[in-house]
């Protein structure tokens, strides 16, 4: 073959817009039909998989070493330095051992959390319909190779660049690569071999999308070799691990460091000039403080936090694109979902026809094409009945599905719509291949939301050509004036089959409906004109598609949160409310359509938006009017859309969800999130996590801040009273790194709490620092400072010495945290229940870690001479515990009244 003798340089350096199509089938060596498997492997090992080479990340020496630029990790070296310059030896080198500790830990759960984003973004890589052996095949992208016929549709990702070989009203957006904003139109004619990217009408390139129409190319180049890959340095980084909500925690952090910093010298100076201490002993006063009050493992935490929500969504087929949706999801009032294959099992079966003859019932489920034709109560011969035989060959005609049959299941390749009637025109006697070669297709108008309906020109057997149209069975009746019947053809009465179509669809069934035309000889394409009137009418198909049984449950759970469900379908109306009447969507279901909504302003298209909750026969355009309809009062949108034409809707939504199965490029670019499975249950189950994550990260900033604060106002009560320091800089440090590593990270792998869906939705924009959380905050703070202070005076008091009686407030700091943290666990509950006490098993392995580390800390002489600390008697232990117990009780009944009082927790 020609493409055996090319090199790769001379096959990528071809000018494949200036040749005719047939000669890049020929040089590229590819048959009418597709590559073979075998040969299609062999190219992929040759050339090697199409993608871009990934974006150059920073080495390991460079991540580690980029722990350590944060405000709060300078404070913490400043003051090492510090202490070393005053001659505490001791004291800096175990602030530099935490430090480099923390720039650790950080290094090591920041790659995990790469590495965990790394592979959920594997999920949804993009996919491509290619022709294999005669077969339309979905693969992923990366396995498309040089020579291979790419399928192109509305909505996909061009997944290569494409020498087109076919292009049915193909329209382009090149936005991505040439910065024309305008969609291109394309076609097969060879161009000018020095015509500019933007002119090279006869390609399409990779990274572009499909705005509208069909097209066929030949894939001429892959991965890096295409024109997006030799641009591919204008490709960002991998999104770095932020959200608005990090960020304003960073910030928070860095107010914090600046307050911390500026009480830090102030407390110096009252030290030394107005206490009158020991310089070296203010600065150590100093560096106690800066260092007990600054959270300096905060922001990894919640970091950490958001990345283990991520992972949990993606275990339940959500894939998250853009991290800040984590945040929103928790906030979402209102979610606009489609019904087909989302709240049903799109699953699709024709149940009856309906023809100008005869009704007839349709037996079989699934897509298996076994079951009997049942009219007048028995089996018919389909033979007997020509309009029901033509009306399932405009099924097998007008349709770009294959169905398949694999290990003994039945599979459709394509739209499940189309699969479904691929099964009935089986049922009805046809060779699905046969009738496809015998009446090849000639042209073919798309489907489109806009106009509703696909027709395809089909022409055999020295027939005149006929054009077949399939679409929404009000759209096709417009279109006819005629009727097949037994004698041939008829006057169509209109006002019949609209009473037809609404017997069906009040039945729960999708109705559609198929009509032909016949063409003058030697037509060889069609446009819209020539298939939107004149028509004659075929009949109806009633295809079935159950509702999902999670979906009924999520539903359910959706009404008990406060979060309305509401439907966006295509489909008749009375189909639509019968549906949403199965699943439960509302006491009373009110249904508006897309034709009723055109006619409404725009205050009464926001009150009906508001109102209804079930959208029947909408376009698009429909949705994105919706959107903004809904967010008019502050309520937060999950729109769901898998077509081009969702892509405004979607970005416009708070959180846009894109079908991951169904759904196509263009939607899933514009998304934040990605089912997987296509499933509502998913985005039901993405909205709990998105509470629960935001739980979490409340608890996180409850258990640290208050932590932090007693620590530091102890200090500062301390110096105030002319007191001894309760607790070294060092054993802060000791007590920060321990408990921030082993008991904050906990937190981040909380479960929901039970109820998290029996709650209404939290106002957008809420801030998190809310005044519950700064009043809880200070409250612990004040209880911490009382049993710290109040230990350490219990200790001296009982004649122990200052190191005894500071090993004894490090371990009741430590304790103190260890039993808020049970607490904290519960923010809308109590933790006073077996389920409470027992914990997670992250908190107790927590729990362990820190309690083990605090005998070393107390009770192993390296660490007494490092630390200052001495071994504490069983009393003095039991002590210890008793002032944590104390301190869990005083938050429940604190919690307790806060709940009685009215104010949310």
């Amino acid at each position: 073959m020609a493409f055996e003798a090319e090199s790769d340089s001379e096959r990528t350096g071809r000018d494949w817009h200036a040749l005719e199509a047939g000669d890049v089938l020929a040089a590229l060596g590819t048959p009418r039909g597709g590559l073979t498997a075998d040969e299609a492997e062999r190219r992929l090992e040759q050339y090697g998989p199409n993608r871009l080479p990934k974006t150059k990340r920073a080495n390991a020496i460079t991540r580690f070493l980029l722990q350590f630029n944060n405000l709060l990790i300078y404070v913490l070296i400043g003051a090492g330095v510090l202490a070393a310059a005053i001659g505490h030896v001791t004291d800096a080198a175990v602030i530099a051992a935490v430090v480099v500790a923390n720039a650790i830990i950080g290094y090591i759960q920041e790659g995990r959390a790469e590495q965990a984003l790394d592979a959920i973004r594997g999920m949804i890589d993009p996919h491509a319909s290619v022709l294999r052996e005669g077969r339309r095949i979905t693969i992923t992208a990366e396995k498309v190779t040089p020579g291979d016929l790419v399928l192109l549709e509305a909505g996909d990702r061009v997944a290569a660049d494409l020498r087109l070989v076919k292009a049915n009203n193909l329209r382009i957006d090149e936005a991505a690569l040439t910065g024309e904003s305008v969609p291109v139109d394309k076609g097969l004619a060879p161009v000018k071999a020095d015509a500019p990217l933007g002119d090279r009408f006869s390609m399409a390139f990779s990274g572009t999308f499909v705005a509208a129409g069909q097209g066929i190319g030949i894939a001429v180049a892959t991965g890096e070799k295409t024109e997006l890959g030799r641009i591919s340095g204008m490709i960002g980084a991998v999104e770095k691990l932020t959200t608005p909500l990090v960020r304003q925690m960073d910030g928070f952090a860095r107010q914090v460091t600046v307050v911390v910093l500026a009480v830090s010298a102030f407390v110096f100076l009252y030290a030394a000039s107005v206490a009158h201490y020991d310089a070296a002993y203010a600065f150590m006063v100093m560096i106690g403080l800066a260092v007990a009050a600054i959270p300096e493992g905060l922001p990894a935490v919640m970091t950490i936090t958001l990345a283990v929500g991520v992972q949990r969504m993606a275990s339940r087929n959500a894939i998250i694109r853009r991290l800040n949706a984590v945040e929103t999801l928790g906030a979402v009032s209102i979610i606009c979902s489609d019904k087909t294959g989302t709240l049903t099992r799109n699953e699709m079966t024709v149940r009856a026809a309906v023809t100008a003859l005869a009704h007839v019932e349709v037996e079989g489920a699934g897509y298996e094409p076994k079951g009997r034709f049942i009219a007048e109560g028995g089996p018919i011969d389909v033979a007997a009945y020509p309009a029901l035989e033509e009306l399932s060959l405009a099924g097998v005609l007008c349709n770009d599905a294959n169905l398949t049959e694999r290990d003994g299941t039945w599979r459709v390749d394509g739209d499940p719509m189309e699969g479904a009637l691929l099964s009935f025109a089986i049922k009805a006697g046809h060779d699905v291949a046969a009738a496809r070669e015998r009446f090849l297709r000639l042209d073919a108008v798309p489907f489109d939301a806009r106009h509703r309906y696909m027709a395809t020109l089909n022409a055999g057997d020295e027939l005149p050509p006929v054009v077949y149209v399939k679409g929404a069975p009000e759209r096709i009746i417009d279109m006819c004036d005629r009727v097949k019947t037994r004698e041939g053809e008829g006057a169509l009465d209109a006002a019949f089959w609209r009473g037809q179509i609404d017997a069906l669809a009040a039945e729960g069934q999708r109705v559609i409906g198929l009509a032909c035309r016949e063409m003058p000889q030697g037509t060889q394409t069609i446009s819209q004109a020539d298939v939107e009137q004149g028509l004659t009418f075929l009949g109806l198909v009633a295809l079935i598609d159950p509702p999902r049984p999670e979906a009924l449950q999520a539903i359910a759970e959706c009404r008990a949160a406060g979060i309305s469900v509401k439907m966006i379908t295509g489909d008749h109306a009375a189909t639509a409310q019968a549906i949403a009447g199965q699943l439960g969507l509302s006491d009373q279901v009110r249904t508006v359509t897309g034709g009723e909504l055109d006619a409404l302003d725009d205050a009464r298209f926001a009150e009906e938006a508001r109102a209804a909750n079930v959208f029947a026969r909408t376009s698009p355009e429909h949705k994105l009017r919706l959107v903004e309809a809904l967010q008019a009062d502050g309520s937060v949108i999950a729109m769901t859309g898998d077509g081009v034409n969702d892509a405004p809707a979607l970005k416009r939504a708070d959180v846009g969800v894109a079908m991951g199965d169904k759904g196509t490029e263009a939607a899933k670019e514009a998304s934040e999130m990605v089912l997987a499975d296509d499933n509502f249950a998913s985005i039901v189950a993405a909205v709990r996590e998105g509470r629960t994550v935001y739980d979490n990260l409340t608890k996180v900033i409850a258990w640290t801040l208050p932590t932090n604060g007693g620590e530091a106002f102890t200090i500062i009560l301390a110096l105030i009273f002319g007191l001894t320091l309760p607790v070294t800089p060092v054993q802060i440090l000791w007590i920060n790194m321990v408990t921030t590593v082993a008991l904050g990270l906990t937190l981040a792998f909380e479960p929901a709490e039970p109820g998290v869906m029996n709650r209404p939705p939290r106002k957008a924009g809420l801030r998190l620092l809310s005044g519950r959380l700064l009043w809880r905050v200070l409250f612990v703070s004040v209880l911490m400072v009382a049993g710290t202070l109040g230990i350490y005076t219990f200790a001296t008091a009982q004649g122990a010495s200052l190191e005894t009686a500071r090993t004894m407030v490090v371990n009741v700091l430590v304790v103190m945290e260890i039993f808020y943290l049970f607490s904290v666990r519960y923010v809308h509950g109590t933790s006073l229940t077996w389920q409470g006490v027992l914990g997670t098993r992250a908190v107790l392995i927590g729990v362990a870690a820190v309690t083990a580390a605090q005998f070393i800390f107390t009770y192993l002489p390296f660490m007494q001479t490092v630390f200052g600390a001495q071994a504490l008697s069983l009393a003095q232990g039991l002590v210890v515990v008793g002032v944590g117990v104390a301190l869990l009780f005083v938050v429940e009944i604190e919690k307790r009244v806060a709940r009685m009082l009215g104010f949310a927790s």
